[in-house]
């Protein structure tokens, strides 16, 4: 009986949803010489398929630029994962799809990114580890001023 109350997570499958790679500049791009800037965006989002089961969605895009207006590179990527959740309290689920779905999608983000703009004939991305914890209740604490419009104190 204590069996069927245990929480549960489970990796069920680990996928590419959708990848993206644009150099607008080519060929004239590949004579730069100029360092790039480097912006890295991240996006998660999770939803249910089925009862315990979800998907959880990880955008990581990287923008390489010259200047404000010449772009090397535009990478794109929207690692996926589902995942088996059951037993856990209501207030439980939120964090883990949001931290800990993100912390198992991202390595597999990140090599993505790499092999994509590598093969795109540029130095490869090294994307610095991220902590999805304090994202998340950066979030979660801009979404509770935004709800009441007081500022918490720390």
């Amino acid at each position: 009986m204590s069996e069927n109350t245990q929480p549960v997570f489970s990796i069920e499958k680990l996928y590419v949803k959708d990848l993206s790679l644009e150099v607008p500049g080519a060929p004239q791009i590949f004579l730069e010489r100029e360092a790039p800037q480097i912006s890295v965006q991240l996006r998660t989002a999770g939803q249910a398929v089925d009862e315990g089961v979800y998907e959880v969605t990880l955008t990581v895009t990287v923008t390489a630029q010259i200047g404000e207006e010449r772009t090397l590179f535009l990478v794109e990527v929207a690692q996926a994962g589902i995942f088996q959740i059951r037993n856990l309290p209501e207030t439980d689920l939120e964090p883990v799809m949001m931290i800990g779905c993100p912390n198992i999608l991202f390595p597999y983000a990140r090599e993505a990114i790499s092999d994509a703009v590598t093969r795109a004939g540029f130095q490869p991305v090294l994307l610095s580890p991220v902590n999805f914890e304090s994202l998340y209740q950066a979030q979660s604490q801009q979404a509770a001023t935004h709800a009441t419009g007081e500022v918490p104190i720390q």
